[in-house]
């Protein structure tokens, strides 16, 4: 009887290991919680990167309207 209960669970256990629903939303959650990470780190490095490349858009732009 033991046995019988032991390969249930563990039926039990590989069904849910299979199974892939709501799988997606953590892993987008997760997605998310990384970049959102990364951005605070490098909140600097990305604020001066983002300025100029502005920067370029702008001087380039004047030129091309002269």
């Amino acid at each position: 009887m033991a046995r019988r209960k032991e390969k249930a669970q563990l039926k039990g256990l590989r069904d849910f290991l299979r199974e892939e629903e709501g799988m997606g939303t953590v892993e987008v959650i997760l997605i998310i919680v990384v970049l959102i990470g990364l951005v605070i780190i490098f909140k600097k490095q990305l604020r001066a990167l983002v300025e100029k490349v502005f920067e370029k858009i702008t001087k380039d732009s004047n030129t091309v309207m002269s």
